[in-house]
């Protein structure tokens, strides 16, 4: 069986179960976190009593449910009692198999861009792994510091290391390689957060029931603080998950600006949202999230600069045997390119017609993000892409 076959089948595999875990976490947190801003006081004498401190009442699939809070535990242990951790532990596995699959194994056209900087295979998965791994030791090491007892200093210390992890990210690898590892930090944070400080604090509630002790107060107060954090890195999360498809962002010169400012516009819609549930959402949140992310639309937009280098007419037979040479060997039905089963995203560039049809695309992907070829590992050179720029412009015509 073809390897470059193989691949495509494990890396579909992968995705869809790391797309179906991960809405399982995010769900289920998403959830809790609505849950616990919709508590009320209990009505019933007996519920306060016996310990509870919220309940909320809601309709769903056809029936009515009751869910209580209780302030530390109640009276008696159920005999089943139901964690949530695997939906985030499987995240990260199929996660990680995802990295391990198409930026460590495919480091040659994913990872690694000469351009930026070249790197030997092992020396970008050195570097990717150190980011992630570092990335949690550095976050952890601050949240049990004197600076974790305050959280708006946290907050803003936290702020400035993740803008200067995108910088860094942007200056080692390719955008999409930077783009992904960026999340893949914080998603590790999230992971680590729930495997060391979440759960383990659970698990002291139960052990401290069964003894019939108060739970020692320390793990209530890092799982809070610890979930507040996994709730606000969830957008900048999923927002570069999906990123390597457009190019346009991760292919732009100020790509770690622009990957800062939808990670901190992804935060503060997430900020409006969770003082919605509260019942008291001031606008200022959502107001300033959509006003950052509307402005890197605008500030990230493709300048169509008028020179002397696109001015004037291209032969499309030009135009054809350079995207024949540097493009067709991956775009096309039966890609020549080794590691490619079939055309990334089903984009063929064989025919005239399918050029002239992916003209525009061509133009934002070999121009104005130089996204493409990913890594330059087709040796696109910088008069072939304006070659390309000319002839869209002039309206890609096909003779």
């Amino acid at each position: 069986m073809d390897a470059a076959y193989l691949v495509d089948w494990l890396s579909l595999a992968g995705r869809w179960a790391h797309m179906i875990t991960g809405i399982a976490w995010i769900g289920a947190s998403f959830y809790f976190i609505w849950l616990d801003n919709h508590l009320e006081d209990p009505k019933v004498p007996a519920d306060v009593a016996k310990g509870v401190g919220g309940e909320v009442w809601s309709v769903h699939g056809g029936g009515f449910y009751h869910a209580q809070k209780y302030k530390v535990a109640p009276p008696a242990l159920p005999p089943v009692l139901h964690w949530f951790k695997w939906e985030a532990y499987t995240t990260w596995i199929t996660g990680m198999f995802m990295m391990c699959l198409v930026y460590y194994y495919g480091a040659d056209v994913a990872l690694i861009d000469p351009l930026v900087l070249d790197l030997s295979h092992w020396q970008a998965i050195g570097l990717g792994l150190a980011f992630i791994a570092g990335g949690w030791i550095i976050y952890d090491l601050l949240c049990r510091s004197p600076l974790g007892q305050d959280d708006a200093v946290l907050g803003g210390v936290l702020a400035v290391l993740s803008v200067a992890a995108a910088w860094g990210l942007c200056q080692l690898f390719s955008g999409r390689g930077a783009f992904i590892h960026f999340g893949a930090m914080l998603g590790t944070i999230m992971v680590a957060n729930v495997f060391f400080v979440i759960i383990p604090g659970q698990g002291e509630l139960v052990k401290a029931k069964k003894q019939g002790r108060l739970p020692d107060p320390k793990w209530g107060a890092m799982g809070k603080q610890r979930s507040v954090h996994n709730t606000y890195f969830t957008l900048p999360v999923l927002f570069t998950m999906i990123s390597n498809h457009y190019g346009g962002v991760t292919g732009h010169a100020w790509s770690w600006a622009i990957l800062v400012a939808l990670s901190a516009a992804g935060a503060l819609i997430r900020l409006w949202f969770v003082l919605r549930h509260k019942g008291n959402a001031p606008a200022l949140p959502l107001a300033a999230g959509l006003a950052v992310l509307a402005g890197t639309v605008v500030i990230a937009a493709p300048r169509d600069e008028v020179t002397v280098e696109l001015a004037g007419k291209t032969e499309f037979a030009q135009v054809a045997k350079v995207v024949a040479e540097r493009c067709a060997v991956c775009h096309a039905a039966r890609p020549t390119r080794e590691g490619f089963a079939a055309p990334p995203k089903g984009v063929m560039l064989e025919t005239p017609g399918q050029m002239k049809a992916y003209a525009r695309a061509m133009l934002q992907q070999v121009w104005h993000s130089k996204a493409m070829p990913p890594g330059n590992v087709t040796e696109l050179s910088d008069e072939d892409r304006a070659l390309i720029a000319r002839w869209v412009r002039n309206g890609a015509p096909l003779r």
